[in-house]
């Protein structure tokens, strides 16, 4: 085994752990770091005409939107429909982003995305720290790299 192997398994085995330990709070808080690293890689690989590297992380960046989507209960308080609405744009900004090329689309992905992902970090350090029931998709849509 490589010393780089070693490296992905140990990474891969505390992202494990991290994720099966979080909190809901903080299980959205690592969705959200993630895919802002994801909208950071892919501005840089499209700056760089990247295309194949831009393509695979904003593939990525629109899986978590996705599960961001999915997994959000617009009944459950008054801004729900209001974060649907934002994700929808992200996604489609996205695919906007991913099909002409559009770094700008990017960029207003990073813009819009960022100030939410500062929200759930601080809402995440506010609450008490109760691990989540264990879930396959968010773990999966964090992925290691």
């Amino acid at each position: 085994m490589t010393y780089d192997n070693l490296a992905q398994r140990r990474r891969a085995q505390y992202t494990n752990e991290a994720v099966l330990s979080a909190t809901p709070a903080q299980l959205v808080t690592l969705l959200y770091d993630r895919l802002l690293l994801d909208l950071h890689r892919a501005e840089a690989a499209q700056v760089a005409s990247n295309w194949d590297g831009a393509r695979e992380q904003l593939l990525h960046a629109q899986a978590i939107v996705g599960e961001l989507s999915a997994t959000l209960r617009i009944d459950a308080w008054d801004g729900g429909e209001g974060l649907l609405a934002i994700y929808n744009y992200a996604s489609t900004s996205l695919i906007t982003a991913n099909v002409h090329r559009d770094v700008q689309a990017t960029r207003d992905c990073i813009r819009i995305l960022d100030p939410l992902r500062q929200a759930w970090r601080d809402a995440a350090a506010a609450m008490p720290a109760t691990p989540a029931p264990v879930q396959q998709t968010t773990g999966g849509a964090l992925g290691v790299a």
